[in-house]
């Protein structure tokens, strides 16, 4: 598609710019020992909490996963998704890709180290796989387990990045603990920001911080239409996010020579494939700079995974067998070289460890006797062993494949 095209499919509304945003033109400076972020919002939480006591799905939701438990949910949630396979002849993933003659599933060094500090939000957003929001307190990262995540670093010179999620990883105590001890020991460090994070209470100060230990930062913006932004991630998201990503090219982020890498993630507003990364980074661009006056670095596209809050939306819309047989369709066999688990441990904020940061929220750990970070001397204890794999895979093989890092190929 060319980049009007695409305009046209994402905005299905146009994007209303409130007065103290709207820039057509600004002046691309930006300093790091600037003035902290001052709150032009309150807190979104109460908003967050407001939306989810009020909503329906939310709340039948809560009520089945306090009657069966998450165990019982996600098999049901697998077993539908293996049905909708039945019914088009397709066998387990593992089976499928050694038939199309792709690369076995085993683990090779690893370069990314995925901590997911939390799942406590601020947001709770509809296509969450995490299923993250301000209920989550309790599921929090410890020292205990953040100083195990710095031993392992220190021991495994393969790994070249630490990926921080959540949840809003920066609303948790080791956030900025794991950045410095990360940092210290040269190895680069992402953030993965949902931007309305900027202004809860105690981040003023986030964008200086994240600058001076020069954490790359990708943030979370399905789309450029403030209406569609808000449909998936809450009433005011869109508002947030833009005075966000401009606080952020202030110190320097996403401006070019400033060696602040802030990059976009897109995923799709319903059952179809994000569109070819490449083309919809230049509409993106076109449409933040030219009504935000928002610059940044790349756009990646992630395509929705039929698991957690997307899985309920598809049974609830009757979509499950042909979102599934969409991504059996799109099946490409060069995706799967380049998937992330190959290369890629997830550790939870328990320190469980799983191949993917899915597989983490399906509670399917890695193979062999070291499940956890303490069980770990390096990651290097992890080469050679089989990934596991379910039918939730087809979904980082599908069309340009998918991964934390945008398309595969």
């Amino acid at each position: 598609l060319a980049p009007r095209q695409l305009r046209t499919m994402l905005a299905r509304a146009s994007p209303v710019a409130p007065s103290t945003l709207r820039a057509k033109t600004r002046k691309q400076t930006f300093s790091t020992t600037s003035a902290r972020v001052a709150r032009r919002f309150d807190s979104i939480i109460d908003e967050t909490l407001a939306e989810m006591a009020t909503d329906d799905e939310f709340q039948t939701a809560k009520t089945r996963l306090e009657t069966l438990g998450q165990k019982a949910l996600t098999k049901e949630e697998r077993a539908r998704r293996r049905r909708a396979l039945d019914t088009i002849g397709v066998p387990s993933f593992e089976s499928y890709l050694e038939t199309r003659g792709g690369k076995a599933l085993i683990r090779e060094p690893t370069t990314i180290l995925q901590v997911n500090i939390g799942l406590y939000c601020n947001q709770a957003c509809a296509h969450c796989h995490v299923e993250s929001s301000p209920l989550r307190t309790t599921e929090v990262m410890d020292a205990a387990t953040a100083q195990a995540v710095v031993r392992v670093l220190k021991n495994s010179s393969n790994v070249k990045t630490l990926d921080l999620t959540g949840g809003a990883p920066e609303l948790h105590e080791q956030f900025r603990f794991l950045v410095r001890e990360a940092r210290a020991l040269g190895v680069d460090v992402i953030d993965r920001c949902n931007l309305t994070v900027l202004y809860e209470e105690g981040q003023e100060d986030l964008p200086q911080f994240l600058a001076e230990n020069k954490v790359k930062v990708v943030a979370s913006l399905p789309c450029y239409s403030e209406a569609n932004t808000d449909a998936q991630r809450g009433k005011g998201v869109f508002e947030r996010s833009i005075a966000a990503l401009r606080d952020l090219n202030a110190v320097g982020y996403g401006v070019e020579g400033s060696g602040l890498e802030l990059d976009l993630m897109y995923n799709p507003g319903g059952a179809f494939l994000p569109p070819a990364q490449e083309n919809l980074e230049v509409a993106y661009r076109s449409e933040l700079r030219d009504t935000w006056g928002v610059e940044f670095s790349r756009l990646f596209t992630l395509t929705n995974m039929p698991i957690k809050r997307f899985a309920d939306y598809l049974h609830r819309e009757g979509k499950t067998s042909e979102y599934m047989s969409l991504l059996v369709e799109n099946f490409n066999v060069a995706a799967s070289v380049g998937v992330m688990c190959r290369d890629l441990i997830s550790v939870s904020w328990d320190g469980t460890l799983y191949d993917c940061d899915f597989n983490q929220q399906l509670d399917m750990p890695v193979r062999g006797e070291k499940k956890t970070i303490f069980d770990l001397d390096s990651c290097d204890d992890l080469v050679g062993s089989r990934i596991v794999a379910d039918n939730h895979c087809f979904g980082c093989t599908a069309g340009s494949g998918s991964s934390c890092s945008g398309a595969t190929i």
